[in-house]
């Protein structure tokens, strides 16, 4: 069994052919399904999907790409929002983007405050995005843990070895999407070989990051097959024991599911 931990089923292409594209994810071994939430308006595609497709969970949360258009959103907005339904298990995606600063730096860690608040009062992990901000990402999130419990999930992982074993000093899980597989990710690879197997996720980000040999295709869930095999053979595991350890990981972090 396999858990793709961040998709985003309500993009196209797939959102078009979303049947179709969770039997095919089915029928290579992916069993559930996280579709992140990024922005509001499109909230109430993600609560349709979770009502049609019993594997599918979800969160809610703002992408910091989204903080500008978002600035009134507060913690207990995004907490009335996760009480929406009972399958929404997560909090964000959120964090800091200072490669594209597509939202004023302010205006991204006001709202990554406002989600960490809000996590800590559901007890929902947070997914984080992090970007070219690896000491400010680290300082709030210290800060934060400092005065309450906090569940993290660093998503698409693409930091270095010294910015993962600080997070993992925090009690974060770290998940890995196709750009581990990249040619020229060696360096991310070597990390991932020495982050703790108990600590690690695997996700698509699909329709983005497509792992090689279809790198520069289309993501879709059914892709998570190759970062699994190239995990796996990094780990010296086989598949299946891969596959096994980031669904436990998986349920060890969001709480077992059905």
């Amino acid at each position: 069994m396999i858990i793709d931990s961040h998709c985003h089923l309500t993009y196209e292409p797939m959102s078009s052919s979303l049947e179709e594209t969770i039997k095919r994810a089915n029928n290579d071994g992916v069993k559930y399904f996280l579709t992140i939430s990024t922005e509001d308006k499109s909230f109430k595609n993600i609560l349709n999907i979770l009502e049609n497709y019993k594997s599918v969970y979800g969160t809610y949360g703002i992408h910091p790409h989204e903080a500008k258009k978002h600035k009134e959103i507060r913690s207990r907005d995004i907490m009335q929002k996760v009480k929406k339904n009972k399958k929404i298990i997560g909090i964000g995606e959120s964090g800091l983007d200072f490669y594209y600063n597509y939202s004023e730096k302010k205006d991204q860690i006001s709202s990554f405050l406002e989600h960490i608040d809000a996590s800590q009062n559901t007890n929902l992990p947070i997914i984080v995005h992090t970007r070219s901000a690896e000491e400010d990402t680290l300082r709030i999130l210290k800060q934060a843990i400092q005065k309450k419990n906090l569940k993290i999930l660093i998503h698409c992982f693409t930091g270095t070895k010294q910015f993962a074993f600080k997070l993992l000093d925090l009690g974060a899980y770290i998940s890995a999407s196709g750009i581990v597989t990249f040619k020229n990710s060696s360096e991310l690879a070597n990390t991932f070989k020495i982050i703790p197997n108990d600590r690690i996720l695997v996700e698509t980000d699909s329709p983005y990051l497509s792992p090689d040999p279809l790198r520069g295709k289309s993501n879709e869930p059914s892709h998570i097959v190759h970062t699994v095999k190239f995990l796996s053979k990094l780990k010296n595991l086989n598949e299946n024991e891969l596959s096994e350890i980031t669904s436990k990981n998986f349920f060890n972090l969001f709480g077992n599911l059905d």
